[in-house]
Protein backbone atom coordinates (compact mmCIF):
# COMPACT_ATOMS: atom_id res chain seq x y z
CA UNK A 1 0.00 0.00 0.00
CA UNK A 2 2.70 2.61 0.97
CA UNK A 3 5.10 1.67 -1.66
CA UNK A 4 1.64 3.01 -3.98
CA UNK A 5 1.27 5.85 -2.03
CA UNK A 6 4.39 6.84 -2.14
CA UNK A 7 4.57 6.75 -5.77
CA UNK A 8 1.81 9.04 -5.65
CA UNK A 9 2.84 11.49 -3.51
CA UNK A 10 6.33 11.99 -5.37
CA UNK A 11 4.34 12.56 -8.60
CA UNK A 12 2.17 15.23 -7.05
CA UNK A 13 5.38 16.94 -5.51
CA UNK A 14 6.55 17.03 -9.52
CA UNK A 15 3.21 18.59 -9.97
CA UNK A 16 3.05 21.12 -7.24
CA UNK A 17 6.57 22.48 -9.19
CA UNK A 18 9.44 20.86 -6.82
CA UNK A 19 12.20 19.44 -9.19
CA UNK A 20 13.63 16.42 -6.67
CA UNK A 21 11.62 14.06 -3.66
CA UNK A 22 13.02 11.93 -1.40
CA UNK A 23 11.96 10.15 1.56
CA UNK A 24 13.82 9.46 4.99
CA UNK A 25 13.50 8.56 8.74
CA UNK A 26 12.93 11.38 11.68
CA UNK A 27 16.16 9.77 13.42
CA UNK A 28 18.82 11.83 14.39
CA UNK A 29 20.92 13.24 11.06
CA UNK A 30 24.47 12.11 10.82
CA UNK A 31 26.33 15.60 11.38
CA UNK A 32 24.60 16.76 13.99
CA UNK A 33 27.73 16.98 16.23
CA UNK A 34 29.91 18.40 13.32
CA UNK A 35 27.02 21.19 13.55
CA UNK A 36 27.15 21.74 17.70
CA UNK A 37 30.77 22.03 17.02
CA UNK A 38 30.11 24.88 14.38
CA UNK A 39 27.98 26.51 16.79
CA UNK A 40 30.19 26.26 19.91
CA UNK A 41 32.89 27.75 17.66
CA UNK A 42 30.44 30.86 17.54
CA UNK A 43 30.76 30.49 13.52
CA UNK A 44 27.01 31.27 13.55
CA UNK A 45 28.10 34.96 14.17
CA UNK A 46 24.93 36.69 15.91
CA UNK A 47 22.12 33.98 15.21
CA UNK A 48 21.54 33.23 18.65
CA UNK A 49 18.66 31.49 17.93
CA UNK A 50 20.32 28.60 16.36
CA UNK A 51 22.11 28.14 19.35
CA UNK A 52 19.72 27.96 22.39
CA UNK A 53 19.26 24.77 23.71
CA UNK A 54 15.81 23.92 22.74
CA UNK A 55 16.62 24.41 19.04
CA UNK A 56 19.72 22.52 19.40
CA UNK A 57 18.02 19.26 20.91
CA UNK A 58 15.27 19.68 18.18
CA UNK A 59 18.02 19.67 15.16
CA UNK A 60 19.26 16.43 17.20
CA UNK A 61 15.85 15.05 17.34
CA UNK A 62 13.44 15.51 14.74
CA UNK A 63 10.61 13.83 16.49
CA UNK A 64 10.85 16.70 19.35
CA UNK A 65 9.29 19.07 16.76
CA UNK A 66 6.39 15.62 15.50
CA UNK A 67 6.69 13.07 18.23
CA UNK A 68 4.45 11.20 15.84
CA UNK A 69 6.40 11.91 13.17
CA UNK A 70 7.29 8.48 11.31
CA UNK A 71 8.74 9.80 7.72
CA UNK A 72 10.40 13.21 6.24
CA UNK A 73 9.34 13.98 2.64
CA UNK A 74 12.30 15.87 1.55
CA UNK A 75 11.69 18.30 -1.63
CA UNK A 76 13.68 20.53 -3.86
CA UNK A 77 12.11 23.70 -6.04
CA UNK A 78 14.03 25.27 -8.04
CA UNK A 79 15.30 29.52 -7.96
CA UNK A 80 16.71 31.02 -11.31
CA UNK A 81 20.23 30.39 -12.60
CA UNK A 82 22.14 33.29 -12.18
CA UNK A 83 23.63 33.00 -15.77
CA UNK A 84 20.38 33.43 -16.86
CA UNK A 85 20.54 37.45 -16.16
CA UNK A 86 24.37 37.95 -17.45
CA UNK A 87 23.18 39.26 -20.55
CA UNK A 88 20.69 41.69 -18.74
CA UNK A 89 21.54 45.75 -19.41
CA UNK A 90 24.16 46.42 -16.50
CA UNK A 91 24.64 50.50 -15.43
CA UNK A 92 28.33 51.17 -14.41
CA UNK A 93 26.89 51.58 -10.97
CA UNK A 94 25.32 48.24 -10.84
CA UNK A 95 24.54 46.23 -7.78
CA UNK A 96 24.19 42.55 -7.14
CA UNK A 97 21.52 40.39 -5.85
CA UNK A 98 21.63 36.80 -5.18
CA UNK A 99 19.52 34.80 -7.87
CA UNK A 100 17.19 33.28 -4.93
CA UNK A 101 16.09 36.59 -4.49
CA UNK A 102 15.01 37.45 -8.32
CA UNK A 103 10.95 36.03 -7.65
CA UNK A 104 8.60 36.07 -4.50
CA UNK A 105 9.68 35.66 -1.58
CA UNK A 106 9.92 31.48 -1.29
CA UNK A 107 8.63 31.15 2.27
CA UNK A 108 5.02 32.59 0.88
CA UNK A 109 5.43 30.26 -2.34
CA UNK A 110 6.20 27.39 -1.21
CA UNK A 111 4.09 27.42 1.78
CA UNK A 112 0.97 26.68 -0.60
CA UNK A 113 2.94 23.96 -2.15
CA UNK A 114 3.93 21.94 1.04
CA UNK A 115 0.09 22.45 2.42
CA UNK A 116 -1.25 20.78 -1.15
CA UNK A 117 1.03 18.04 -0.85
CA UNK A 118 -0.45 17.31 2.99
CA UNK A 119 -3.76 17.97 1.62
CA UNK A 120 -3.39 15.31 -0.97
CA UNK A 121 -1.67 12.93 1.35
CA UNK A 122 -5.00 12.91 3.52
CA UNK A 123 -7.30 12.29 0.72
CA UNK A 124 -5.40 9.58 -0.35
CA UNK A 125 -5.44 7.97 3.11
CA UNK A 126 -8.83 9.42 3.74
CA UNK A 127 -8.16 10.20 7.40
CA UNK A 128 -6.07 13.62 8.87
CA UNK A 129 -2.21 13.02 9.62
CA UNK A 130 -0.01 14.75 12.00
CA UNK A 131 2.34 16.98 9.91
CA UNK A 132 4.88 19.70 10.12
CA UNK A 133 6.35 21.54 7.42
CA UNK A 134 9.31 24.03 6.91
CA UNK A 135 11.25 25.77 4.22
CA UNK A 136 14.62 27.58 5.49
CA UNK A 137 12.56 28.13 8.76
CA UNK A 138 12.35 25.04 11.19
CA UNK A 139 14.97 23.92 14.02
CA UNK A 140 15.97 21.32 11.37
CA UNK A 141 19.46 20.30 9.63
CA UNK A 142 17.74 20.14 6.16
CA UNK A 143 20.85 19.60 4.02
CA UNK A 144 21.96 16.73 6.13
CA UNK A 145 17.80 14.91 6.14
CA UNK A 146 18.06 15.37 1.73
CA UNK A 147 21.35 13.80 1.31
CA UNK A 148 20.23 10.72 3.65
CA UNK A 149 17.07 11.17 1.50
CA UNK A 150 19.36 10.51 -1.88
CA UNK A 151 18.53 14.32 -3.17
CA UNK A 152 22.56 15.22 -3.34
CA UNK A 153 25.44 15.25 -1.29
CA UNK A 154 26.69 17.78 0.91
CA UNK A 155 29.30 19.77 -1.42
CA UNK A 156 32.63 21.27 -0.08
CA UNK A 157 30.93 24.95 -0.73
CA UNK A 158 28.44 23.65 1.99
CA UNK A 159 25.65 23.22 -0.46
CA UNK A 160 23.58 20.36 -1.36
CA UNK A 161 24.23 19.27 -5.08
CA UNK A 162 22.18 17.47 -7.24
CA UNK A 163 24.14 15.73 -10.35
CA UNK A 164 21.15 16.05 -12.90
CA UNK A 165 19.98 19.90 -10.74
CA UNK A 166 23.49 21.67 -9.52
CA UNK A 167 22.54 23.77 -6.50
CA UNK A 168 20.36 26.54 -7.53
CA UNK A 169 17.06 25.31 -5.17
CA UNK A 170 15.58 25.84 -2.03
CA UNK A 171 14.95 22.46 -0.10
CA UNK A 172 11.96 22.24 1.89
CA UNK A 173 10.53 19.07 4.01
CA UNK A 174 6.93 17.56 5.43
CA UNK A 175 7.33 15.88 8.58
CA UNK A 176 4.65 13.28 8.46
CA UNK A 177 2.99 10.79 11.02
CA UNK A 178 2.62 8.34 8.21
CA UNK A 179 5.61 5.61 7.65
CA UNK A 180 6.88 5.47 3.92
CA UNK A 181 9.77 3.89 2.45
CA UNK A 182 12.74 5.75 2.87
CA UNK A 183 15.30 6.00 -0.37
CA UNK A 184 18.36 4.82 -0.32
CA UNK A 185 20.50 7.76 1.03
CA UNK A 186 23.37 9.87 -1.54
CA UNK A 187 26.84 8.47 -0.57
CA UNK A 188 28.88 9.38 -3.16
CA UNK A 189 30.98 12.57 -3.04
CA UNK A 190 31.35 14.02 -6.35
CA UNK A 191 33.54 17.32 -5.30
CA UNK A 192 36.84 15.23 -5.91
CA UNK A 193 39.94 17.20 -5.92
CA UNK A 194 37.90 20.11 -6.70
CA UNK A 195 38.25 23.41 -4.63
CA UNK A 196 37.15 25.98 -6.67
CA UNK A 197 34.73 27.63 -4.12
CA UNK A 198 37.46 27.59 -1.42
CA UNK A 199 39.76 29.40 -3.32
CA UNK A 200 37.03 31.89 -5.09
CA UNK A 201 35.24 32.83 -1.73
CA UNK A 202 36.37 36.41 -1.25
CA UNK A 203 36.89 36.78 2.53
CA UNK A 204 37.85 32.69 3.03
CA UNK A 205 34.15 31.53 4.39
CA UNK A 206 34.25 28.38 3.62
CA UNK A 207 35.85 26.30 5.83
CA UNK A 208 37.59 22.60 5.12
CA UNK A 209 34.85 20.47 6.70
CA UNK A 210 32.31 21.74 4.86
CA UNK A 211 31.05 24.57 7.24
CA UNK A 212 30.80 28.33 6.77
CA UNK A 213 31.93 30.89 9.13
CA UNK A 214 29.21 33.08 9.11
CA UNK A 215 31.42 36.10 10.51
CA UNK A 216 32.63 36.37 7.47
CA UNK A 217 30.40 35.19 5.01
CA UNK A 218 28.68 37.73 2.37
CA UNK A 219 25.60 36.37 2.61
CA UNK A 220 25.23 36.65 6.16
CA UNK A 221 26.83 39.98 6.12
CA UNK A 222 24.21 41.60 3.85
CA UNK A 223 21.22 40.10 4.95
CA UNK A 224 21.30 38.40 8.49
CA UNK A 225 23.81 40.64 10.32
CA UNK A 226 21.50 43.49 11.56
CA UNK A 227 24.84 45.76 12.48
CA UNK A 228 28.13 47.11 11.09
CA UNK A 229 29.74 45.39 8.39
CA UNK A 230 33.73 45.51 9.61
CA UNK A 231 35.71 47.95 7.39
CA UNK A 232 38.42 45.27 7.04
CA UNK A 233 35.42 43.13 4.82
CA UNK A 234 33.91 46.14 2.88
CA UNK A 235 36.00 46.07 0.23
CA UNK A 236 35.81 42.49 0.15
CA UNK A 237 31.99 42.66 -1.02
CA UNK A 238 32.55 44.27 -3.74
CA UNK A 239 29.10 45.15 -5.98
CA UNK A 240 26.77 42.29 -3.61
CA UNK A 241 24.27 44.21 -1.84
CA UNK A 242 22.33 41.09 -0.81
CA UNK A 243 23.69 38.08 -0.96
CA UNK A 244 26.22 35.98 -2.81
CA UNK A 245 26.42 33.41 -5.49
CA UNK A 246 30.24 32.71 -6.09
CA UNK A 247 30.82 29.57 -4.19
CA UNK A 248 27.85 28.42 -6.40
CA UNK A 249 28.34 30.02 -9.50
CA UNK A 250 32.11 28.78 -9.76
CA UNK A 251 31.05 24.87 -9.11
CA UNK A 252 31.47 22.50 -12.24
CA UNK A 253 28.13 21.39 -11.42
CA UNK A 254 25.93 24.39 -11.79
CA UNK A 255 27.85 25.09 -15.23
CA UNK A 256 26.97 21.95 -16.84
CA UNK A 257 22.99 22.73 -15.56
CA UNK A 258 21.29 25.56 -16.52
CA UNK A 259 17.78 26.12 -15.89
CA UNK A 260 15.39 25.53 -19.02
CA UNK A 261 12.93 28.42 -17.68
CA UNK A 262 13.89 31.74 -19.05
CA UNK A 263 11.76 33.96 -17.41
CA UNK A 264 12.67 37.12 -16.75
CA UNK A 265 13.52 37.79 -12.81
CA UNK A 266 10.66 39.77 -11.42
CA UNK A 267 13.10 42.51 -9.64
CA UNK A 268 16.19 44.12 -11.66
CA UNK A 269 18.90 41.57 -10.30
CA UNK A 270 21.82 44.90 -10.94
CA UNK A 271 19.95 47.90 -9.69
CA UNK A 272 21.41 51.47 -10.11
CA UNK A 273 23.28 51.59 -6.73
CA UNK A 274 22.77 55.54 -6.85
CA UNK A 275 18.67 54.92 -6.93
CA UNK A 276 18.68 52.43 -4.55
CA UNK A 277 20.34 54.86 -1.92
CA UNK A 278 18.01 56.94 -2.71
CA UNK A 279 14.65 54.73 -1.60
CA UNK A 280 12.56 56.22 1.33
CA UNK A 281 10.86 53.40 4.00
CA UNK A 282 7.56 53.59 1.73
CA UNK A 283 9.25 53.13 -1.50
CA UNK A 284 11.74 50.23 -0.07
CA UNK A 285 8.43 48.94 1.23
CA UNK A 286 6.80 49.08 -1.93
CA UNK A 287 9.52 47.54 -3.89
CA UNK A 288 10.33 45.06 -2.36
CA UNK A 289 6.83 43.92 -0.83
CA UNK A 290 6.55 40.19 -1.15
CA UNK A 291 10.41 39.68 -2.14
CA UNK A 292 13.58 38.53 0.10
CA UNK A 293 14.90 41.58 0.14
CA UNK A 294 12.88 43.20 2.95
CA UNK A 295 14.82 40.54 4.96
CA UNK A 296 17.77 42.85 5.19
CA UNK A 297 15.19 45.62 5.64
CA UNK A 298 15.95 49.33 4.62
CA UNK A 299 18.59 50.30 6.69
CA UNK A 300 20.51 46.89 6.00
CA UNK A 301 20.00 47.14 2.31
CA UNK A 302 21.06 50.59 2.00
CA UNK A 303 24.47 49.75 4.06
CA UNK A 304 25.26 47.12 1.95
CA UNK A 305 24.23 49.73 -1.27
CA UNK A 306 26.86 52.58 0.53
CA UNK A 307 29.43 50.39 0.44
CA UNK A 308 28.77 48.90 -2.90
CA UNK A 309 29.29 52.61 -3.99
CA UNK A 310 32.28 52.99 -1.95
CA UNK A 311 33.61 49.94 -3.47
CA UNK A 312 33.28 51.05 -6.90
CA UNK A 313 34.91 54.29 -6.21
CA UNK A 314 33.37 56.48 -8.88
CA UNK A 315 32.92 60.12 -8.04
CA UNK A 316 29.21 60.90 -9.76
CA UNK A 317 28.24 58.83 -6.41
CA UNK A 318 29.53 61.51 -4.19
CA UNK A 319 26.14 63.58 -3.84
CA UNK A 320 23.88 60.98 -2.92
CA UNK A 321 26.48 59.39 -0.33
CA UNK A 322 26.29 62.92 0.51
CA UNK A 323 23.03 62.90 0.94
CA UNK A 324 22.61 59.68 2.65
CA UNK A 325 24.85 61.33 5.70
CA UNK A 326 21.57 62.87 6.53
CA UNK A 327 19.40 59.58 5.96
CA UNK A 328 17.26 58.40 9.06
CA UNK A 329 19.37 55.58 10.10
CA UNK A 330 22.60 55.94 11.79
CA UNK A 331 23.71 52.40 10.05
CA UNK A 332 23.13 54.36 6.76
CA UNK A 333 25.27 57.53 7.39
CA UNK A 334 27.98 55.87 9.15
CA UNK A 335 28.40 53.52 6.13
CA UNK A 336 27.57 56.45 3.68
CA UNK A 337 30.61 58.36 4.99
CA UNK A 338 32.80 55.40 4.78
CA UNK A 339 32.26 55.07 1.57
CA UNK A 340 33.08 58.57 1.00
CA UNK A 341 35.87 58.74 2.29
CA UNK A 342 36.78 55.62 0.42
CA UNK A 343 36.07 57.21 -2.95
CA UNK A 344 37.47 60.63 -2.38
CA UNK A 345 41.01 59.30 -0.62
CA UNK A 346 41.07 57.21 -4.47
CA UNK A 347 41.03 60.39 -6.23
CA UNK A 348 43.85 61.87 -4.17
Amino acid sequence: MYQELTKKIKKEAIKQGFILVGITMPTPPPHISTYLDWLDAGRHASMGYLADDRARKRRADPNLILPEAESILVLAAPYPDPKLAEASEKDSLHGQISAYAWEDDYHITLKEKLKNIVTFIEAEVEHPIPNRWYTDTGPILEKDLAQRAGLGWIGKNTCLINPQQGSYFFIAEILLGIKLPPDEPFVADRCGSCTRCLDACPTQAILPNRTIDANLCISYLTIENKGEISEGLRPKLDNLIFGCDICQDICPWNKKNTKSDNSLPKINPHPNLIKELSLTPQEFNKKFKNNPVKRAKRRGYLRNVAVALGNAGDPAAIPALERALDDIEPLVRDHAKWALNRIKSKGK
